[in-house]
Parts: C-alpha cells; structure tokens; sequence
C-alpha cells in the first residue's frame, strides 16, 4: 500500500483529492492542513516527510493580487516551502508531486504552450511558482514532477462558476472578459489525475500540463455555466481586461499542451465542456 503526505488538504483541490485517496484501498492518505503543517518551517517539514512514498502538494499561496505586495510571504509559501519539501523528500525517497501553475508561463503564444516552454511569468505569484518549479526539477530530477494547472474550480470553496450563479440572482446581466483564453478544469478530474500519477511508478519525472483539453475564453466558460445549470446564456456580454483592471496582470492565452502524459501511459484530461457538465451534473457548480 502506497503512503501518501498531503499537504494543502483544506483547499478546494485538496479536499477533492483527500476523496480520491481515500476511495482507494491502494493508498494511505495522511492529510495535512496548515494548522496541521506549516510548510514554511523546514524543522516540521522534515519530520513530517519520512515514512511516506508519496508527497502530494497542493498547498500555495493563490492570492494572485495580493502578491503583487506581498512578494517575499508568497515566495516562502510557493517557493521556498516547496525547496523545503523537496529537499526532504530527496533525504526520504520520496517521490514529490507538486502542483504548479501556468502563470509561470508570459500568456503571449497563439498555440499551446508545450511542457518545454520557456518559462517567464508576468506577475509576482507567478515568480514564486517558478520558484518552486525550479526547487523540485533541480533537487528531485528523477523523482520530482511539477504538475501545472490552471482555471480550476470545484465543489470545495470559491470559484470562476460559483461567482457567476451567485451573481446571476441580483443582475440581469453580467460582462465577461473575452480575451483571455485557457482551460477550465475541474478540481476533481485534477485530483483523479494526480492519484494515477501516483500511481505510474515509472512515469518519467519532470513537468506535466493538468488541465483539460480544449479552450474557450471566460465569457465562453460563463456562457456554459449559464446553459448548463437552466439560465439565459445571452445575460452574459462579452467585454475586454482593460474593463476589469487588476494590481496584477494576467496571461492573455493560457491554453497548455498536453503531449508529457503519454509518456506516463496516462490520458490527458478530457475536454472541459464534457467536464464542466459532469461537475454541474455531480452538483459541484453552484451559486456559493
């Protein structure tokens, strides 16, 4: 039976993953919160490593604007907490799987970025995600892979869908950005990804894109939200960022390649319309 640490276990993608784990009699799950772990202590982190086969990690810092002020306290959480993991599970034999962003990544491409691109993030939380991208590549190189996702939403917490129905109640209408492009993906699908990771023992180490398959813009997501749960989808308008401008700037195109699972003998996620509708069918998109 395989051991896995958990860390971030409260947060929409771990609670989903907390599920997955503990559906399956292949795994051990010890699920870790941040009152049960704090990440920025490296002394706990090494205690807490031993004696398990796998580190999942999906604790971050996700406040993307408040990064942009609060540099430093988002780089020891996404950064250097990440080093302070690897590093234990290097100690440990340990394999580390560590769930990174496509804000590492500038947004400027017109094609899927592929597992390969250049990495150059165009905001501070970006930054500190690539931080800690770097911190598993170079201390677990056959035994660290880097999980990037991007436009997650799920049951757990807040998300893109859950402000749209909520909304929905007090206004007729609603603007949506309709030049930023990328894929919504499912927190659930996610988690179902990163469990088989764990369990392709010899699924290369290195970088690996989970998001779902296809693209659509926020007001193509917003559009399907609406459809799918019985609203109007015209009460959503198409706008531009520069109506909704943010302390941090955002990747205009963060659509990912997904060619690295194969070599993991593992499918990409499926498309995120299909998967949009089984969340809102398994009651995971709702107004909150």
């Amino acid at each position: 039976m395989t051991k896995v640490l958990l860390t971030g276990a409260g947060g929409m993608l771990g609670s989903d993953l907390v599920s997955v784990l503990s559906a399956s009699p292949a795994f051990t799950v010890t699920a870790a919160r941040r009152a049960d772990l704090d990440l920025t202590d490296p002394a706990a982190v090494r205690s807490a490593v031993p004696g398990h086969d796998v580190v999942i990690n999906a604790a971050a810092w996700t406040d993307v604007d408040g990064a942009e002020t609060a540099e430093d306290a988002a780089t020891a959480l996404n950064g250097t907490a990440v080093s302070s993991l690897a590093s234990a599970c290097a100690s440990s034999g340990a394999r580390l799987i560590h769930v990174s962003t496509d804000y590492v990544l500038a947004g400027s491409a017109s094609s899927p970025y592929p597992e390969s691109a250049v990495p150059s993030p165009v905001n501070a939380y970006g930054r500190s995600k690539l931080v800690g991208e770097r911190a598993v590549l170079s201390l677990l190189p056959s035994s660290g892979y880097v999980v990037r996702t991007a436009w997650l939403y799920g049951e757990h917490g807040n998300s893109f869908p859950a402000t749209m129905l909520r909304l929905a109640g007090g206004r007729e209408t609603l603007d949506v950005v309709d030049d930023q492009r990328g894929q919504p993906t499912w927190s659930l699908a996610l988690a179902r990804q990163l469990v088989a990771l764990a369990s392709a023992t010899s699924a290369p180490a290195g970088i690996y894109h989970g998001t779902a398959s296809g693209e659509t813009t926020w007001f193509g997501f917003a559009r399907a939200v609406f459809e799918l749960s019985g609203l109007d989808p015209a009460r959503i308008r198409p706008t531009t960022s520069a109506a909704f401008v943010r302390p941090a700037p955002r990747p205009a195109y963060s659509v990912l390649g997904h060619d690295r699972w194969s070599s993991a003998g593992l499918s990409p996620l499926p498309d995120w319309r299909a998967s949009l509708s089984a969340a809102v069918a398994a009651g995971a998109v709702r107004a909150r």
